[in-house]
């Protein structure tokens, strides 16, 4: 059952990117998350579980577990080249967690910095390229230059910015985080990102629709901004821009005609995030059992438990 939270995650990735068809962004953005960092915690979980066993080989650990006989989980080389290979992914993980985290929070850090050169919503650049994005912080702030200004009318730059304004209130960047440091526990996990950008663009724009009241205004909007920030250069690292993911699969989202709210979710979304949650729960519960029968094994090591 150990194994089993180290294999569910390749499910994720084909059953992401169904999902973000089948079910409405902000839905399909929170399970994506979620199960993100379900699966990366089962799978660390599963990890340290795998140590144990060989690290009781040990002497010292055999000793402070008081250990009558190291814990049998099959032949003693196979356990111990089992326990060292998880040991060395978990300390590759950890390893690469920290950096992952400590990268983020400098980015942040900067994204600080810039938003502090205003004092109110919008930030705008003296910058003949046309680019925008929101720029996460407390508070956060949209970025736009006087390119992107010029490049669209009055209205389309209202639409732009209730795009990027929606990013800031829906604390869009804590997703794309927990999905960026999810994948470093677990490689497969990275097949999420790109469904989960695509599901936070889209909710970013139907806010935006809802906002200016017209749905093919902001699809021009999102179209001509994506076009013309085509030679932007180099965003900071935490900013999310109505430019982002698939414009034209976006664009045709709003053009086509605005569907009623479901009462209910559609059945595919409701199979497919169906399907992601019984991962999820089968993921937990293995690392729960295998947990269970470890402590059994500790004590019958001890000598507390005859073995059945």
């Amino acid at each position: 059952m150990v194994w089993l939270p180290l294999l569910v995650p390749f499910l994720a990735g084909p059953a992401g990117r169904r999902l973000v068809s089948c079910l409405p962004p902000r839905q399909a953005a929170w399970l994506l998350a979620v199960s993100a960092a379900g699966f990366a915690a089962g799978s660390t979980a599963a990890l340290a579980l795998l140590v144990v066993p060989g690290a009781t080989h040990l002497p010292a650990v055999a000793a402070l577990g008081r250990l009558l006989t190291p814990l049998s989980a099959g032949p003693a080389d196979t356990v111990v080249a089992v326990a060292i290979t998880a040991l060395a992914l978990l300390l590759l993980c950890a390893a690469l967690f920290v950096r992952g985290l400590h990268r983020r929070w400098t980015q942040l850090g900067r994204a600080k910095r810039l938003a502090a050169r205003t004092d109110g919503e919008l930030l705008v650049l003296a910058d003949g390229s046309p680019d925008a994005y929101a720029l996460p912080g407390r508070p956060g702030r949209i970025v736009v230059t006087a390119g992107m200004l010029r490049a669209l009318s009055a209205a389309e730059r209202e639409a732009l910015l209730a795009h990027e304004r929606a990013h800031l209130r829906g604390r869009h960047h804590l997703f794309t985080a927990v999905t960026e440091l999810s994948a470093l526990c677990h490689p497969a996990l990275g097949a999420l990102r790109e469904p989960l950008v695509y599901a936070l663009e889209r909710w970013a724009d139907e806010d935006a629709a809802h906002a200016v009241g017209d749905r093919r205004l902001t699809a021009r909007a999102i179209g001509k901004a994506a076009l013309a920030a085509r030679g932007a250069g180099r965003r900071p690292e935490p900013a999310l821009a109505a430019t982002a993911g698939p414009v034209p699969r976006r664009v045709a989202a709003l053009l086509a005609p605005a569907a009623p709210r479901p009462r209910t979710l559609p059945k595919p979304g409701t199979a497919i995030a169906a399907t992601l949650l019984i991962c999820l729960t089968l993921s937990t519960a293995s690392d729960l059992d295998a947990a269970t029968d470890l402590h059994t094994s500790i004590e019958v090591a001890q000598g507390e438990l005859r073995s059945p």
